[in-house]
């Protein structure tokens, strides 16, 4: 299946976006890198690091990944873009003018248990802090219930977990999933979602990568907010 690309549709972006201020959000994983079959090589290109660095020169620039946000630092290793990891539940962002508006998130979504420090000059927000204690242990029992089953990964994304099937056998990822069911049936905190040959599970909680998008855009102020 052919992708759709923006770059087809490039000259009507630009005059939609004419007298309008722009902000790049991007994926990680398919988007900056390769999809690989180690989810530990999935490097990015010199020459895709040259190319987001120079747009972040011009615009603000956000990563938002289900990775864990140290993971994808690691990877992109650029100081001036925004980062987001964990399905957008672990942000980091200079600090801006408009730190006041985050309340009205809060109301919106029901994420008062936030945890958001201001230090050094940036902003932490994770609204799923309160899960974590109980995600780490979620982890150690996923590892020991998946380590006979030939090709399958842990990832522990910190505020979200991945389990990896990319290399598993199909005959045995009936097995691989009902393992990873079995850890959350009596958790109803948490829940499980699907993606390109990995399990998850994460909080259950009304936040992800669009909320993300949104905490940042009030992150940046007003002006960016209307489009």
């Amino acid at each position: 299946m052919k992708h759709p690309s923006a770059l087809s549709k490039f000259e009507g972006m630009m005059k939609e976006a004419k007298g309008k201020r722009i902000v790049v959000f991007l994926d990680y994983d398919g988007t900056l890198s390769p999809i690989v079959d180690d989810p530990n090589k999935a490097f990015m290109s010199d020459a895709m690091r040259a190319a987001v660095r120079e747009v972040a020169m011009y615009f603000p620039t956000a990563i938002i990944s289900g990775r864990c946000r140290d993971k994808v630092y690691e990877f992109v290793q650029l100081k001036d873009v925004y980062y987001a990891g964990s399905h957008g539940m672990d942000i980091v962002t200079p600090v801006g003018p408009h730190l006041k508006m985050m309340t009205q998130l809060d109301v919106k979504y029901q994420t008062s248990n936030a945890i958001q420090h201001k230090m050094n000059d940036i902003i932490l927000f994770q609204p799923a802090q309160e899960y974590l204690p109980a995600i780490q242990e979620i982890v150690k029992v996923l590892e020991e219930k998946t380590k006979r089953i030939h090709g399958a990964m842990v990832e522990n994304n910190r505020f979200c977990i991945s389990v990896h099937f990319r290399r598993v056998r199909e005959e045995d990822y009936c097995k691989l999933e009902e393992q990873v069911k079995s850890v959350v049936k009596d958790k109803p905190q948490f829940r499980i979602t699907r993606g390109r040959k990995v399990i998850e599970i994460r909080p259950s909680i009304k936040w992800d990568k669009g909320h993300a998008l949104e905490y940042l855009l009030h992150n940046l102020g007003p002006a960016f907010l209307h489009w």
